[in-house]
């Protein structure tokens, strides 16, 4: 186990991973990574380069020179690429579905591992994404694979882009989270599963705060006394 705590959350878009784990960070005191966020970033310069989503090379290179800032010092994460604010235009459905073609890009993943796990700060980090326990922190403390079914994910996702204002089609976001899904864990370059000394949890119709207490409990067995909220 590292001497820096790690606790990293993985699961399938819309498992709830992004709100609990900014929630855990939060409480806990602790840096976060949205690892997600740098893929979308990645695919978001992407199309404004107009670069073929197959020319793994020059993403590769795109992602190794990345001008982009995480600001979190105003209580609310803001995202810079270039110095300009991205973080409402990553978050769109086609960026996060361009997001996931560009992830399935070994060279890309390379690119893109040890700028991660310079996230690694003290008192801890909170990592969010599709393979933190797998091959980002595979010493982390506690590893967490949060899932739900396809129905709940879409639901969360529909209401969630309904509150920003964004009209999409329930059907559609089903069918576009089924599609990513199997490009996920069907990738050959760190494909989306659960570790085996990962903790499963089915968060179909559970709440925000049971999953966060939870996470909490958990992390309050492995570092009695260091992560207590």
């Amino acid at each position: 186990m590292s001497l820096i705590p790690v606790i990293a959350i993985d699961g399938p878009g819309g498992s709830g991973k992004g709100t609990i784990s900014r929630e855990v960070a939060r409480i806990l005191g602790w840096h976060l990574l949205d690892s997600g966020a740098l893929y979308r970033v990645v695919a978001l310069q992407v199309r404004q380069e107009s670069i073929d989503l197959a020319d793994e090379a020059a993403i590769a290179a795109l992602a190794q020179s990345l001008d982009v800032r995480f600001d979190t010092a105003a209580g609310e994460e803001r995202i810079w690429l270039q110095d300009v604010d991205v973080t409402a235009e990553i978050r769109s459905e086609a960026c996060g579905v361009a997001a996931s073609r560009v992830a399935v890009l070994g060279a890309v993943r390379a690119a893109l591992t040890e700028r991660q796990r310079r996230f690694q700060q003290l008192p801890g980090l909170v990592a969010d994404g599709r393979d933190m326990g797998s091959v980002i922190f595979p010493d982390a403390g506690l590893k967490i694979f949060l899932t739900a079914s396809v129905d709940e994910r879409a639901g969360r996702r529909y209401k969630q882009l309904n509150e920003k204002g964004i009209s999409v089609s329930l059907r559609t976001l089903r069918r576009d989270m089924a599609d990513r899904d199997k490009r996920d864990s069907e990738r050959p370059v760190a494909p989306l599963r659960a570790c085996s000394d990962a903790k499963v949890f089915d968060t179909t119709g559970l709440s925000i705060e049971k999953v966060v207490s939870t996470v909490l409990d958990w992390a309050s067995d492995t570092w009695p006394g260091q992560a207590a909220d």
